[in-house]
Order: C-alpha cells, then sequence, then structure tokens
C-alpha cells in the first residue's frame, strides 16, 4: 500500500507571477509525486505571516528575506533554504501627476511593512533623492492587491506592486516611476524559510518540498510546456495570455534561482543600515541554511 501524501502548509504574502512555480507544482502533481499535499495561504500581510510561522501555524512561508533577518534578531529560528523565484521586477506605480520621487513628498505611499520588505528599499530611494523618512506617509494596507485597491480608491498616491498587477493599474491612467531591479539590480528577491526546530524534525518532507519546486522550476522553463505553463498562469491569476507569454519568455531566459551568502549579507546591511543597529553585523550564515538544495 502506498504511503499517504504528508501535508505541508506554506503562507505568501501576495500572489503573481514570482509565484508561478509554485502553481505548476501543483497543477501538474510535482508535489504529488513527492507524496506531498501543499496547502497555499494567501496571507495579504508580512506581519502576520511571519507571527504565523514563527509560532507554528505555518511549515514555510515565501517572503523578503529581511523579515527572516529581523525576525531571528527577535530570537526566532527562522532560517531561509532556498530562493523559489528570481528577484521580481516590481514596479512603483504612482499617480499620473507624480512625476519624480521628489514629488513623493506629503503623499501617502501604500506599503505592506511599513518598515520591513520593499519598504525599506522604498525608504533607501527616497533618501538618495532627498526625501526624508519624515517627509512621506508609508501607510501599512496589506499584500499585492489591498495595494493595488489602496491605488484605485485614492487612499494611496503610490505602492510597489507585484507583476501582472502592475498593468492593471497603467491601463488606468497610473504611471510606472521606477522598479526594484531597476533601482536595486543586485538585491535578492523573496526566500522561503522555516523553523529550524521543524526542518530537524522533518528534514525529509523539507528536501521533497525543494525537489518537487525546484522540478517545477525546470518544468516551466521548460519551451515544450510553454502553452501549458501560459494556460496555468491564466488560470491561476488575473492575466491575459499575451501578459503571461511575455512573463514566461523573462522566465525562461533566466537560470535557476539561488539562495546566496552574498545576496543575504546585502539584506543585513540594508536592515542594519535602516535601524541603525549598532556593529558587528552578523554573518549571513546566521539566516540561511541550503543543506537542503543538494
Amino acid at each position: 500500500m502506498a504511503a499517504a501524501n504528508k501535508q505541508l502548509w506554506v503562507a505568501v504574502i501576495s500572489d503573481g507571477f514570482p509565484l508561478w512555480p509554485l502553481h505548476v507544482a501543483r497543477s501538474v502533481g510535482l508535489f504529488e509525486a513527492e507524496r506531498l499535499d501543499v496547502d497555499v495561504t494567501v496571507t495579504s500581510s508580512s506581519v502576520k505571516q511571519m507571527n504565523s510561522l514563527v509560532q507554528g501555524e505555518f511549515d514555510i512561508g515565501i517572503q523578503l528575506p529581511d523579515h527572516v533577518v529581523r525576525a531571528v534578531g527577535r530570537g526566532s529560528d527562522l532560517f531561509a533554504f532556498m530562493a523559489p523565484v528570481h528577484a521580481p521586477d516590481i514596479s512603483l506605480i504612482v499617480e499620473p501627476d507624480v512625476r519624480s520621487l521628489g514629488d513623493l513628498r506629503q503623499r501617502t505611499i501604500a506599503v505592506d511593512g511599513a518598515r520591513s520588505g520593499y519598504a525599506l528599499l522604498l525608504r533607501k530611494l527616497l533618501r538618495g533623492q532627498g526625501v526624508g523618512d519624515a517627509e512621506c506617509r508609508l501607510v501599512e494596507f496589506g499584500g499585492t492587491r489591498e495595494r493595488l485597491d489602496a491605488l484605485i480608491a485614492g487612499r494611496a498616491d503610490a505602492a510597489f506592486i507585484n507583476p501582472p498587477f502592475d498593468e492593471q493599474l497603467l491601463a488606468k491612467g497610473f504611471v510606472r516611476l521606477t522598479s526594484t531591479l531597476e533601482a536595486f539590480p543586485d538585491y535578492p528577491g523573496p526566500v522561503a524559510a522555516a523553523r529550524r526546530s521543524w526542518a530537524c524534525d522533518h528534514e525529509d518532507l523539507l528536501v521533497r518540498f525543494v525537489h518537487a519546486y525546484r522540478n517545477a522550476f525546470e518544468w516551466l522553463a521548460n519551451p515544450e510546456h510553454r502553452e501549458a505553463a501560459i494556460g496555468i498562469a491564466c488560470a491561476r491569476l488575473p492575466v491575459d495570455p499575451e501578459s503571461a507569454s511575455a512573463a514566461w519568455a523573462d522566465l525562461a531566459a533566466k537560470p535557476e534561482p539561488m539562495l546566496s551568502v552574498a545576496g543575504m549579507q546585502q539584506v543585513i546591511d540594508v536592515v542594519w543600515d535602516s535601524d541603525g543597529l549598532p556593529p558587528p553585523k552578523p554573518a549571513a550564515e546566521k539566516f540561511i541554511d541550503l543543506r537542503y538544495l543538494d
């Protein structure tokens, strides 16, 4: 008799093209092939997600790496074990009358967490243009959908918006002022993280999850699967075949995303500089463990 599938609870803050491999793994049976039932929850809040992950309500969370750095700094045993996606090109979408970063003075910017995630990069970007932290309002609305709704409703003047949702706003007359890859080309993207205590007790499950996810990326990048991949995107995301096709071409041209010590060190630098933390800065190995990729 075949062994029963094991349940894994996975949390993500926002959906979008960056999670395409996750949708592929669920849709074409790659998790099933590893005898896994993977339940995915869109939390729409980095604060909620990190609290729930630390407390054991989720087994795995996918979020930007600064969340892991801060959680470990608060005493949790979280660690990043994989880069599930490339650093996505997140658009800074603004009202049509905003022509420069300086125009965001005294304006409302929708964010997930005001001192974490892409808000860290936004503050760094604004400071570089002479806009101090106190000169604009960063308001926590939640994930991409919530930030999109805030822009449409006129409750915010700017926000970082994941693809493909940014295209919806551009079609409504909003403007792309810059993007994360344009402003921070070497900054790492989201990481998959878990508790070290859980991983120690469930090493086999974690290895199987990683194997299925990496197989999903390989499947997705295979030209023979292009049409099927586009179909999965259109079924799972509010996207048309044309934009899905363009996103597929971009993904297929890249190598498998990899988590690196150098990339995590950049994150540590940003967190330490943003929070004014005293030296010495910890080594990246405090926050990552790559053994599950072997």
